[in-house]
Parts: structure tokens; sequence; C-alpha cells
């Protein structure tokens, strides 16, 4: 069976970017809003805020639209907000790694409203044993910009599914592009995923296809492979 291509899913930082500083790459940009002319739908869907998502999509072109903090929050207009996540139970979560592990550090970042992010400043993998064992309903994950703590069964998939189902597109018609674990998540949930080329091998393997470029000039070949391979017939096997 076959589904036509709808919308497209596309992360932020690393991807949509040129660099950690949040460059955003202009040629990616450009192509984004001529898919938004053409009629697909093109969500931002990232670890940073949904309001910067949904800003970003106002100054770009693209669908008014945004998911936020690792799918915490669908932003749908400048002051309506979707909340799916609950921080306090976040919160408390940091105070447990604070308490057990070296330089945890808060991340001064744009206000949270699911979510506690952190500096990439301790051993992650020490982190998620300790939240593991302590049950406390939360996650952290490695968006390679920052560590990030969240409920658990919220991801950018669970974000996603709200912000396509405001659209009445459905996870068949939409093309996820993306380069950290965080992005698993929506390569699972889509029709067709692609990872750039400089994502983890584990996040690599999750993909339907691995871009040759990285950051975004991976995100502009990204775009003219499913031009190539699925435009005209404009279907996703």
């Amino acid at each position: 069976m076959t589904s036509l291509i709808k919308a497209f899913a596309i992360d932020i930082d690393g991807t949509l970017t040129e660099n950690g500083g949040g460059i955003i790459h202009l040629p990616a940009v450009q192509n984004l809003r001529t898919l938004e002319k053409l009629g697909y739908r093109i969500i931002y869907v990232t670890g940073r805020s949904s309001v910067e998502a949904y800003i970003l999509s106002v100054f770009t072109g693209t669908t008014k639209i945004a998911v936020g903090e690792n799918g915490g929050v669908v932003t749908i207009s400048p002051t309506e907000h979707i909340i799916l996540g609950n921080k306090e139970e976040c919160i408390n979560g940091y105070r447990i790694l604070n308490r057990k592990v070296k330089n945890v550090k808060l991340k001064n970042v744009f206000d949270r409203m699911t979510e506690v992010v952190l500096e990439r400043t301790f051993n992650i993998e020490l982190g998620k044993q300790i939240l593991r064992e302590t049950k406390v309903g939360v996650i952290l994950t490695d968006s390679k910009y920052s560590f990030h703590i969240n409920n658990i069964g919220i991801n950018k998939a669970t974000g996603l599914a709200k912000a396509l189902d405001i659209l009445k597109i459905k996870p068949s018609e939409t093309v996820t592009i993306g380069d950290s674990e965080t992005d698993i998540p929506l390569f699972q949930f889509c029709a067709f995923s692609i990872a750039l080329n400089h994502a983890d091998e584990v996040v690599k393997s999750k993909a339907n296809y691995v871009a040759s470029q990285k950051s975004g000039k991976g995100l502009v070949e990204a775009l003219d492979y499913i031009a190539l391979n699925f435009f005209g017939k404009n279907a996703i096997k």
C-alpha cells in the first residue's frame, strides 16, 4: 500500500541549522518554503521550546504549528499551547540527579512548560540508570546540544501525533528528517525517515535513508532525495 506525502517533520538543531549555535541554513529554508507553497505541510519538531519553533515557522513561512520540548508541547498560535507533559515530575528527576551525579547543571534556555534542560556536562548513561532505578517516571535523552528530562511516554512522536491530528494528516503521509536519538521515535512513527551523516550510528540504523552531508547541507540533500525518488508519483511505499 502506498500513501501520498503530505507533510515533513523537521528537526531544528543539527538539521536545519549549520552548527550548535542555532544559525539557520538558508538554502534549506528556501527549500522548505518552496514545499510549503506547493501545498506540503512543514512541521518543526524540536528539543527547543515550542515557542521558538513557532516563531521560526512564522519567519520561514512554513506551517503555523510547532512541536517543542521533545514532544511535551504543541504550539498552535502565539498564545495557544497544548501541554502533553508534566514539568513537576521532570523537576523531581532533576533534583535526584543533582544529588547523585556530579556536574549536573541547568542550561540557560527559553522557559520550558514540560521539561528540564541540562548542560551536557555529566555521564548521561549514569544519569539514565539512576532515573530508571528510582522509578520517578521520567527519562533522560541527548539531543546532541543538551540533555533533556521528559516524562516517560513523552517524545517527539507524541507531539507530532497531536500536530498531525490537528492538520488531519496521517503518519503514513509524513516524512521526517533528524540527527539525534530524540528523533528515533519520529523515525519509527512516520512513513519515511532520513538521518543526517553526523548522526550517531544507532540513529542512522533506525532511518530509511542516511544523507552523505551533515546539518543544513544534509537537510538540503535529504529534501532533494525525496523530490527525486517520490515526487511525481508522490507516494511512499
